[in-house]
């Protein structure tokens, strides 16, 4: 939600990684991303806070987020946050 106007925002969020020892459980982080249905943040805040906090539980070799956020305004955006270069894995 915009913390704004309380207006909802919608978003396709994309995960990249390669993980390291731990994967992420794909129910856990459906469970974990409607956590944030009804909070009010802004675009950059939730891509970033989604990085750190996902990057945390798994602490992989690289991770990329990409918020890709519905028009408002006439004004689409998308955001990206990463932990890195992504690692030459040859």
């Amino acid at each position: 939600m915009c913390p704004k106007t309380g207006l909802p925002d919608f978003a396709t969020i994309e995960l990249e990684y390669i993980p390291g020892e731990v994967c992420l459980e794909l129910k856990a982080l459906k469970y974990y991303s409607l956590d944030f249905r009804n909070q009010g943040i802004f675009y950059e805040a939730v891509t970033n806070r989604l990085l750190d906090e996902l990057s945390a539980a798994c602490s992989p070799q690289w991770m990329r987020i990409t918020g890709r956020f519905a028009v408002r305004g006439g004004i689409s955006s998308v955001i990206v946050a990463q932990t890195g270069p992504m690692p030459d894995l040859q």
